[in-house]
Parts: C-alpha cells; sequence; structure tokens
C-alpha cells in the first residue's frame, strides 16, 4: 500500500510541471476579491480577470508575488477546500516547507518551517513560527488547531521575519485571513457533511449588506466527530471532536479613504485529547530487532537478566503485554479505570482594524483582546497501570488574556523613489497556569516493584504483596531471620519501612500548584524600499523590541511520604553500601514531585530583554517576468521561565525554606533565541506559469530546545564551540557501572577557547511551481531539501553550560521532525459538462523522508519516510449553487507518528547490569502520538 501511494504521488509530482504555490490564471469557482491585509502577512489577491497578478502584502503594502523579494507560499480557498482544510494541519499537503503537529494538548499544537520549530507541549514556551489570524497575533500556534470558518487566504512565510513579523518569528510565519463582509449583495452558503467515525460537520455563512456603507457578515461551524483511539477499560473514545465556533463581522466604510473592520469570534471545544501508544518494541528498522527475552518476574528477575524489568512489572499490574511490547499501530489504548483525557476550551475575541488614507499616507491601527481558557485531564502515564494522572477540574488548565495594538503608517516620498513604512506595536498578556499533577493509586506498588526488580533485591519480588516484597525477602532484609544478616545490616528496618512508606503513596502529588505570568512586550520598526533604478530596489528594515516577564508560582502537595523518606535515609546516602538504594527509594518517594517540601511556598522572578532585528534586501529585475534577489535577515524568540514544576527538580533538602526555594526559581529562566539568515532567490511568472526558488542559510544561537526526559521537562539553549569538547558532549550511558559511561559529559563547561557560536544551521532549497495550460486544469509542486543540524560540538548556553545528558545525541545530529526532503504536489480538474454543470477531480500529496520525531533524537523514536494522498470528486449546478463531491483524506491509511516521547516514569533498573546498547534510554520504554487514520465521506453545498 505504500508502494502505491509512492507513485500516485511520484505522478502526480510528474506533471505538475516545477513552477509556485499559486498561479496567475483566474479561479472562476470560487474568486478572491481584494481586502485589507497586514504588515504581517503576505496576502493573496486575484480577480475575475484572465492572467492578473498575484497581489501579497509581505512588505506591509500590496505588490505582485513576483515582485516580492520573499519566500512565500500562499494558498488560495479553493485550494483549501480542495484539500479538506479545516485547521492548519492541512496546510502540510500544500506547502512542503512547513509542518505542523500536535502532542498531549492541542493547545500547544507545533508549527514548523525549514525544520524549526518549538517542539512539546509546555505553556511557557512561545512558538518559533507567529500565527496572525486577521492581523491579530496569537502567542501559541496551537490556537490554530481548531475550526476556522470560511477562509479567504493562508500565507506561510519562510525564513525568520523578525521586522514586520516581530518577535517570536524566528522561523517564519503564518497568516489566516478569513472572508470579509462584502457591499456585493445579499448572499450566504451552507454546507453539511457526513464520514466514517460517524463524523458531522455543518457550516453556514451569511452576508449582510446593511447599507451602503454598512456590511456584516456570520459563519458558524459545528463539528462531532468520534475518536480514533479507543479505550476499552472506561469504554469510551478519545480524540473526538465536538466544537462549535461562530464569527461575527462588521465592515464600515464612510468613504473611499476610510475603511473599519470590527471582528468577534466564539470557539467552545468539549473533547477528549490526546492519547498515546506505545512504540512497538519488536522491530525498529532505525536500529533493527528489539526483541527481548521477557522473563517472568513471578518467580524472581535475577540482575543481570534480559528481560527489561519495566514491562515485567507494568504487565503483572494490568497492563496487557501485546499493546506495550508489539502494539503496532493499534488504536486500543492503555487508559486505567476512572481517568481520562477529557477537557474543554473556550476561546473568544474581539479585533478592530481601521484603514485610514491622508492623501498619499495611510494609516493602519489593529486593536485586538483575546481570552483562551483550556482545561485538559489526561492520564498521564498512558498505561492501564494507575502511575500518574492530571484530573479536569479546574485545578489542571491554562488561561492566556492578551491585549495586542499595532499601528503602522506607510507611504512615499521624493517622486516615489522610496516607499516608506514606520509602525510601533505593543502586547500586555497575562498566563495563569493551573496544574494538579498527581500519582495515581497503583503508584506505590508500581515505584516499589521497580525498585525491587530493578535492583539485587529481585529475589524478593512479589508484585501481591506490600512493598512488592516477598514475606522471606520482608524478613531477611529486616534482620529478624535467626543466622541470616540482613544486606542492609542495622539500617535492614529503616529500609524497609522506607519501602513501605514508597508503596503507601497513591493518590498524592500536586494539589494546585498556580503559575502565573505577565508578559508585556513594544517595538518600533521602519520597513523602507528604496527604488535605486526602474530595475533595481534595496530594501532596509529594523525592529526594536523590548521585553518584560514577570513570573510568580505558588506550590501545594500532599506527598508527605516524599519527605518522610527523605529525612529518614539521607544518613545513609554517604554510606557507599546503601547509597544507591537509599537514593533509589528518595528518588521514587519524590519522583516528578520535587516539590513536596513546598506545600504552600511562593517564589518569583522577573527577567528583562531587548534585540534589534531586521532585514536587508537587494533585487534586481533584468526583464519584467524575472525578479533575483539576495537577502540578510535576523529573528529572535523572545526568552521566558519553564512552567513545568518539575523543572525545579532538586535534592528535597534545599527546599528546606522559602529562601532555598527562592533561589532556584532564576533557573526556571532560558534565554532568548536569535537567527541570522542568508538567501538568494528568484521568481519567474508570465502568463499561467509561475516559478520560485529560494537557497538559504539560517544560523540559531541559543537555540531553545523543549525536551521530556521520562521524568522532566527540560527547556534547554543550544550553542556550539569550534574547538572540540573532547567528546563532553557525545553519545554515552547515564549509569556510571556501565561501560560506556562518559563522566565528562557531566562536566564539560564553555568553549575550551571561549569560541561559542550558533548551535543549529538550517540550510537547503525550495522550489515552488504552479501551472495552468488550460482554464480548468491546474498542477502545483512543491519540493524543499533541507540540512538542519546541530552543530558537532554543543553546549548548553552561551556561558557554556554542559548539556543535559538526556541530550547526548544531538552533535551533528539532524533536528527532530526536519525530514532532509520533502515534495508536495497537487492536480485539479473541473471540466464543463454541458448546461452550466462541472465536475472536480482534485488530488493532493506529500511525500516525506525519514525524520526522528523526538528532541532528544533516540533511535527508537524514528519515523520512516511516508507519503499522505488526499482526493475529491464532485459534481456541480450552474453557477455553483448546489455542489456534491466525495473525498478522502490519507487515502492509504499510512500510519505514522507525529512525535513519539518517553513514557512518563517507564525507565527500567538503573545498574549498569541492565543495560541494553540498543537503547541508550537504558530500559526506558517509549510512548507516541499517532498521526490520523483514514478518513472519507460527502460533502453537500449551496450557496445563494
Amino acid at each position: 500500500m505504500r508502494l502505491t501511494a509512492y507513485l500516485l504521488s511520484a505522478a502526480t509530482i510528474a506533471i505538475a510541471t516545477p513552477a509556485m504555490a499559486q498561479n496567475n490564471s483566474p479561479e472562476p469557482s470560487s474568486p478572491v476579491t481584494q481586502t485589507t491585509s497586514t504588515a504581517t502577512a503576505g496576502s493573496v489577491t486575484q480577480d475575475d480577470a484572465q492572467n492578473t497578478d498575484i497581489v501579497v502584502t509581505a512588505q506591509g503594502r500590496a505588490q505582485a508575488l513576483a515582485d516580492v523579494p520573499v519566500a512565500i507560499s500562499a494558498v488560495s480557498a479553493e485550494s483549501l477546500q480542495n484539500s479538506g482544510a479545516n485547521d492548519i494541519r492541512q496546510l502540510n499537503q500544500l506547502a512542503p516547507s512547513l509542518l505542523v503537529s500536535s502532542t498531549g494538548s492541542e493547545a500547544n499544537g507545533s508549527a514548523r518551517i525549514r525544520g524549526i520549530g518549538t517542539v512539546g507541549d509546555n505553556p511557557g514556551l512561545e512558538s518559533s513560527v507567529a500565527v496572525f489570524i486577521d492581523g491579530v497575533y496569537r502567542s501559541r500556534s496551537g490556537i490554530g488547531l481548531t475550526e476556522l470558518g470560511e477562509i479567504d487566504r493562508v500565507e506561510v512565510l519562510r525564513g525568520p521575519q523578525g521586522t514586520l513579523g516581530g518577535r517570536n518569528s524566528s522561523a517564519g510565519l503564518i497568516s489566516i485571513i478569513s472572508k470579509a463582509p462584502s457591499f456585493q449583495g445579499f448572499s450566504g452558503g451552507a454546507e453539511a457533511t457526513y464520514g466514517n467515525y460517524d463524523f458531522y460537520r455543518v457550516a453556514g455563512n451569511l452576508n449582510l449588506p446593511l447599507s451602503e456603507t454598512i456590511a456584516a457578515r456570520v459563519d458558524g461551524v459545528y463539528v462531532k466527530r468520534d475518536g480514533f483511539y479507543r479505550d476499552y477499560t472506561n469504554n469510551t473514545d478519545v480524540n473526538d471532536r465536538d466544537r462549535y465556533f461562530v464569527r461575527g463581522q462588521l465592515l464600515f466604510e464612510p468613504s473611499s479613504d476610510i475603511s473599519f473592520r470590527l471582528i468577534g469570534d466564539y470557539t467552545h471545544r468539549n473533547e477528549k485529547c490526546c492519547a498515546a501508544t506505545y512504540v512497538d518494541r519488536s522491530v525498529n528498522p532505525a536500529i533493527g530487532n528489539l526483541n527481548e527475552p521477557v522473563t517472568s518476574v513471578n518467580a524472581g528477575l535475577a540482575a543481570g537478566s534480559n528481560g527489561n524489568n519495566i514491562v515485567n512489572v507494568i504487565t503483572d499490574l494490568g497492563q496487557p503485554l501485546g499493546l506495550v511490547n508489539r502494539p503496532g499501530y493499534s488504536r486500543d489504548v492503555s487508559v486505567s479505570q476512572g481517568r481520562s483525557f477529557a477537557g474543554k476550551t473556550k476561546d473568544w475575541g474581539v479585533s478592530g482594524q481601521l484603514d485610514w488614507n491622508f492623501g498619499t499616507t495611510k494609516l493602519t491601527s489593529i486593536t485586538a483582546y483575546r481570552d483562551y481558557d483550556s482545561d485538559q485531564g489526561s492520564d498521564t502515564d498512558y498505561s492501564r497501570v494507575d502511575i500518574l494522572y492530571r484530573a479536569a477540574n479546574g485545578n489542571s488548565a491554562r488561561r492566556f488574556r492578551t491585549f495586542t495594538q499595532e499601528l503602522r503608517l506607510n507611504g512615499s516620498l521624493f517622486d516615489d523613489k522610496l516607499d516608506w513604512l514606520v509602525g510601533g506595536f505593543f502586547a500586555n498578556e497575562n498566563l495563569r497556569v493551573l496544574d494538579n499533577l498527581r500519582f495515581g493509586s497503583q503508584y506505590g506498588r508500581f515505584a516499589t516493584c521497580r525498585l525491587v526488580s530493578g535492583s539485587a533485591l529481585a529475589q524478593f519480588y512479589a508484585p501481591g504483596n506490600a512493598g512488592c516484597l516477598s514475606a522471606t525477602g520482608r524478613a531477611v532484609l529486616s534482620g529478624v531471620v535467626p543466622g541470616v544478616a540482613s544486606p542492609f545490616g542495622a539500617a535492614g528496618s529503616t529500609i524497609v519501612g522506607a519501602i513501605d512508606t514508597l508503596d503507601a503513596i497513591n493518590d498524592k502529588g500536586s494539589t494546585r500548584d498556580v503559575y502565573n505570568q505577565n508578559s508585556r512586550n513594544y517595538a518600533l520598526f521602519t520597513h523602507n524600499i528604496f527604488h535605486v533604478t526602474s530595475t533595481v530596489d534595496l530594501t532596509l528594515g529594523v525592529r526594536y523590541t523590548n521585553e518584560r516577564k514577570k513570573f510568580d508560582a505558588t506550590f501545594t502537595n500532599d506527598n508527605v511520604g516524599c519527605v518522610t523518606n527523605q529525612r529518614a535515609l539521607t544518613p545513609f546516602l554517604a554510606n557507599a553500601g546503601l547509597a544507591a538504594t537509599a537514593a533509589g527509594i528518595i528518588g521514587l518517594s519524590c519522583q516528578g514531585n520535587s516539590t513536596a517540601e513546598l506545600n504552600g511556598v511562593s517564589i518569583n522572578s522577573t527577567r528583562k530583554e531587548d534585540k534589534f532585528t531586521g532585514t536587508a534586501i537587494l533585487s534586481w529585475k533584468p526583464i519584467d517576468d524575472l525578479l533575483l534577489y539576495g537577502s540578510y535577515s535576523r529573528g529572535y524568540k523572545a526568552g521566558g521561565f519553564n512552567l513545568d514544576r518539575s523543572a525545579l527538580k532538586q535534592p528535597v533538602a534545599s527546599f528546606a525554606s522559602v529562601g532555598g526555594a527562592q533561589a532556584l526559581a532564576n533557573g526556571l529562566q532560558f534565554a532568548p533565541e536569535t537567527v541570522n539568515s542568508y538567501e538568494i532567490g528568484a521568481k519567474y511568472a508570465t502568463g499561467p506559469f509561475t516559478l520560485s526558488a529560494a537557497a538559504f542559510i539560517q544560523d540559531f544561537s541559543n537555540f531553545q530546545l523543549n525536551t521530556f526526559n521520562g521524568t522532566v521537562f527540560l527547556v534547554q539553549n543550544i550553542n556550539g564551540c569550534s574547538s572540540s569538547l573532547g567528546g563532553g558532549d557525545r553519545d554515552q550511558s547515564k549509569f556510571t557501572g556501565a561501560a560506556n559511561y562518559n563522566a565528562a559529559a557531566s562536566t564539560t563547561g564553555a568553549c575550551p577557547s571561549g569560541d561559542v557560536g550558533y548551535g543549529v544551521r538550517a540550510k537547503g532549497v525550495e522550489l515552488e511551481a504552479s501551472l495552468v495550460p488550460a482554464r480548468d486544469f491546474r498542477v502545483t509542486m512543491g519540493l524543499t531539501l533541507t540540512d538542519t543540524k546541530y552543530r558537532d560540538q554543543i553546549v548548553g548556553s552561551s556561558a557554556g553550560a554542559p548539556l543535559d545528558q538526556a541530550l547526548r545525541l544531538l552533535p551533528g545530529q539532524t533536528l527532530s521532525n526536519s525530514a532532509d526532503i520533502v515534495a508536495t504536489s497537487s492536480a485539479s480538474w473541473t471540466p464543463q459538462l454541458g448546461g452550466g454543470y462541472s465536475a472536480l477531480f482534485y488530488v493532493d500529496t506529500r511525500m516525506t523522508s525519514d525524520y526522528n520525531t523526538g528532541s532528544d533524537l533516540f533511535p527508537q523514536k524514528a519515523q520512516d519516510g511516508y507519503a499522505i494522498v488526499n482526493a475529491r470528486i464532485g459534481l456541480r449546478t450552474p453557477d455553483e449553487k448546489f455542489s456534491l463531491e466525495f473525498w478522502g483524506q490519507n487515502l492509504f491509511n499510512v500510519n505514522y507518528a507525529q512525535v513519539a516521547f518517553n513514557s512518563p516514569f517507564q525507565e527500567g533498573a538503573a545498574t549498569a547490569a541492565f543495560q541494553d546498547p540498543q537503547y541508550p534510554g537504558g530500559r526506558q520504554l517509549f510512548s507516541q502520538y499517532l498521526a490520523e487514520p483514514r478518513t472519507y465521506g460527502a460533502t453537500i453545498r449551496a450557496r445563494f
């Protein structure tokens, strides 16, 4: 089936003569009318006349796309409709340099451009790809992973957009522009869709010219669908859809010089998201056969056995073996009894855009307020054993309240030799995160069995007994068996008591941690185009951004067992014979709950930064149809705070006072990311044929990397050295007793000669093309070849801090979710059938080469290359008053993972004897968020 998909993809590309994401021919079935746009988006416009230019405003003024020296992928409303795009994920099929995925929460969906993006579900990280909807900045790209109503066009600007896009556009920018009200007359439309998984989607819109100066528009969407995953434990689906969206607009144009557009929207979601399955442990093409003999531990697992003690423990406690060792791409997910992924999301906002022409000068003002509130539960360990969970009871939520204001003035001087633009931007955002990460009802037994089975105590393993200790083992360890000395000596009874304390840690942990962050930033910018000659332009732009973030957090925790064991066992940490056992008990008692002793304690911190970003572009048109350009641009992504409680993980003794906790607060900070980008490009457009090409090099300093290591979230800046670090940043075991343990990796500091520099380099070539050989036929093609890698010698910050041990595979390797080759193509044929009737035949495809989905690059997280094919056929009545379409997405039902990650707390024994050279993570188990399976259905539309 995969071969068939590749062949069909190749066939589609073959007919797509190298050419651009849009074409110069009209789209009579869905004409795009020109509307007001923003300086931060490349907006597409075209009229009903043959061979009109595509108009964009990527540089803050209306220009023909072929004349703009910026890499842009422009997607029309018709292309979005044909591809079945309801949110920005479907843009993957149409823009080869873009990849959008979602993980544990769609609130933090990840967008990547040219292999660069923000990974993971951490609310403290802003995206590397800025998202604008109707000119309004959205601080998290996951906001676009929802219904968007009827869209006029979408533009993807590739590479850093620091001048007009501002902060947090270090990788690029996505701008979504909705359909605006029109004065052309009363009109409307409706559509109904039904598909597999009991999928319903009903949408409608109404355009009302209220007077000669006021027009209104209303859009609404309702969606309901069963989930792609089945939770048999709780008899429910997961990853379902149950949402609605409404948007109302007013357009006021009292004169030809003044236009004001007011937009209000509201989204409500009541859904269960997001489940994950175990990564199949039987075969992984990246590293070969991973089969391990699964030794039954009911009779005791001897130290040094080939069996994975974590697999044995979770199967003994109720996890089906087949769903952890060889799940394949089964969508039967493992969920504990009574746990749920249910959550509710509310997202609303209002914005107003004023455009006012004063002679040759134009003022644009965009004012907006957004309120986003999401409360999401989860079975956080993703197994049937109740280890870890969050309850959606109001104490596991995120809320963003954001106010933004942008002002721009632009005009011309010196007989139009200078096209100038100046502006300012202000944003104030209050972020509130509530968390109640808690151990489950089986955590204590899971932790004691993990401890016993993964150590010299394995001979006493008894999962049905208190402390996971057999009666004999309990007696021997306590030193009460006559003539048999306890291996722990006089400490035996204390150790056994600590194990019993650990066994009783159930339904404990954070009760209501509260994080507050206020982000205030302002910027001043200018962007100017000098027409040096009739064919040569010089573009110069600069932006100054000032940012201040204030952070405070209050912790609450009822895990008293952590404190009890810390105090009982601390004296034994200095004893060589008892240190490993004592540390293991303490670690498991406090695992992921290092703030256990911070009950009622608050911390706070503030960070400030300012940055200059900008661009310089030299462009030349040797002939009317050809544009050549070279550019430099500098982008910036703001620093911030790691808003994850586990980021404070330290020995519990350090939390003995409020001052001890406060001293750690600044350690939550991460530095701003900057990028220097160099690009050369060419654009050719004549008649129905367009072709664009770009070659780029982008160097990122203080690259912000987010990694979940199985216990805590790490946010670390990545930089590089020119001089060798002597292997201090290289692959090694984290277990001190292993043969490949590298002590230097935990101590390597600054670059040897102080030559710290960029840590990530992205380079590559992009091609986009469109050809319309006949009015009813169109083909497009896109190809991206990238080489996005970490530097060979890397350190953790500009000061040269050591990398975290979890990142030991990074040096010299390709970044996660960055494929070397991505090709997209589409073909659309709308033949006339007579009597005004027409047909639709459409297919698009995306082919992706191999890549790794994990930010730590563990080989178990590798993803084979694949091809996704969508198709649509339909029949349309005259003037498209009615249409009926049959569609399919992921037609060949290709299975692949969006992101793989370390299964929380599910790492095996920590001794060298349990090392498996094929598993650089030790005996770590892995889970993955799967992409959507094949979907199909029918859609009927009506327009009036």
